[in-house]
């Protein structure tokens, strides 16, 4: 068995009774073991036997699991947050990305009926089909996941896979009643950070070629905004007053990207400012540094917008969301890496799951001028005209070396330039309902995740809505 998470499963006849957190080795077989290392043994229940089992709930995991379970099968996701969606509710951050090249909606499907549905519900910004009023979109996923009959729960986490012969068997989940395992056909990786599929033993990649990656941010909620002084006269640029503060000291670091203040009511705003410059978001450790740091940092940001922005002079802090905003750990390897020439060439695939056209949106891994001019000049030489796209192979959602896991979101198989354009909300609901389907397939097939024609899966990605125009 090949997980390196194994202790959580070793079966033993001494264990304590079903449930609970388990229980530390005796004495006798503590003092066989290296110091600082202990043995944790224990028999789990099985509380699912599903046909497909998605780690995370963000938008990956929502268009996962309501893909399969509109296929027919049995599904049960489990999510570790108090609410499904990830950045746009737990992480607050203020708007989508685009779903739509200019012509058409790119994430059409379940990606399109959340955004349809969304403005229906009144959960866009005034003026806006981008921005997120979080506690609509909120309930919004509540009612698609119990719509489509998908088993889920809030506070529960995986921490730990079993795997054998490239096949996962079961995944451990820690909630509030204690340990428990859940068994599946199909495992889907909708964490973001590419755990079920690299604990699994999938090959992985990290950061750049020196390990960097990019910095996150905590984003945040204001009140008291004047929006209409604010677009007085045409709404300059959150950073254009940057150089003033810098040279009068505001910041502790001359960040020079600022992604800025977007209005999501009357007189509130969803803040995506600062970043937390050297995150790994594999470890908690350096999460909780940068978590930390976050939120210490943003009194300098609000000195800024009241001291040089017109319309924020009494802006208030309301909260500083759950989730840290990662933008980029693992990326899971794949039977095909989608990369920047892809992005080039605009390509098509004949294995293609959807086409999508995000501009490259590396953010810099260290405040520094250089960093900043890298990110910059990316940003504005690696963009699509309107009606452009790239294609993406559902090749790229398979990871090497496993045979029943799919990935989809921020960690599917990319170099780090197309990691960081389809990492974007509308890029999740693409390749999560990719996943949701082909999963069901495999599920209804008894077979694997390479075992069957990838035209069934464009045939029913298409009857569902999405856009496959080479298909």
């Amino acid at each position: 068995m090949s997980s390196n998470r194994r202790e959580f499963l070793k079966g033993s006849a001494a264990a304590a009774a079903l449930g609970g957190f388990g229980s530390i080795a005796g004495a006798g077989q503590a003092d066989e073991l290296p110091a600082g290392e202990v043995v944790f043994q224990r028999r789990l229940a099985v509380r699912h036997e599903v046909d497909v089992f998605v780690a995370g709930g963000g938008p990956a995991g929502v268009a996962a699991a309501v893909a399969a379970a509109r296929q027919g099968v049995r599904v049960f996701l489990a999510e570790r947050n108090t609410c499904l969606g990830g950045m746009g509710t737990a992480g607050m951050l203020p708007l989508f990305m685009p779903f739509s090249d200019g012509i058409r909606n790119l994430a059409g499907g379940i990606g399109e009926e959340i955004q349809r549905r969304l403005a229906a519900s009144g959960g866009n910004g005034p003026g806006s089909n981008v921005t997120i009023r979080a506690e609509v979109l909120k309930r919004l996923y509540d009612e698609l996941l119990q719509e489509a009959k998908v088993d889920f729960t809030f506070h529960t986490d995986m921490v730990a896979v079993e795997s054998d012969a490239e096949r996962v068997s079961s995944v451990v989940l820690a909630g509030k009643s204690g340990l428990f395992a859940v068994k599946a056909r199909v495992f889907l990786d909708c964490t973001g950070d590419g755990d079920l599929a690299a604990w699994a033993g999938a090959p992985c990649e990290k950061g750049d070629e020196h390990g960097n990656m990019m910095a996150g941010t905590l984003c945040s909620l204001w009140a008291d905004i004047d929006w209409s002084k604010v677009h007085e006269g045409g709404r300059a640029s959150d950073e254009s007053r940057l150089e003033d503060a810098f040279r009068d000291k505001v910041f502790t670091f001359e960040d020079k990207h600022l992604p800025g203040m977007f209005r999501i009511g009357e007189h509130t705003g969803g803040g995506n400012l600062g970043h937390t410059f050297g995150l790994d978001s594999t470890d908690e450790r350096s999460l909780t540094r940068a978590l930390l740091w976050a939120r210490k940092s943003l009194p300098e940001y609000e000195r800024y917008y009241k001291k040089y922005l017109k319309g924020f002079e009494q802006m208030e802090l309301v909260a500083t969301a759950s989730q840290l905003g990662c933008r980029e750990s693992r990326r899971i390897v794949g039977d095909y890496v989608l990369n920047l020439e892809d992005f080039k060439s605009r390509a098509v695939f004949p294995d293609e799951i959807g086409r999508y056209n995000y501009a490259v949106d590396i953010h810099a891994a260290k405040p520094d001028l250089a960093s900043y001019q890298r990110y910059a000049e990316d940003f504005r030489n690696l963009r699509y005209a309107k009606g452009e796209s790239y294609g993406v192979p559902y090749r790229c959602l398979v990871p090497q070396k496993l045979t029943n896991v799919l990935a989809a979101g921020r960690c599917v198989s990319t170099d780090r330039y197309m990691q960081s354009s389809i990492r974007v909300m509308p890029g999740c609901f693409i390749t999560g309902q990719a996943i949701g389907v082909a999963a069901a397939i495999c599920a209804a097939k008894g077979c694997d995740t390479r075992g069957f024609p990838v035209t069934e899966l464009q045939r029913r990605l298409k009857d569902l809505g999405a856009y496959l125009p080479n298909c």
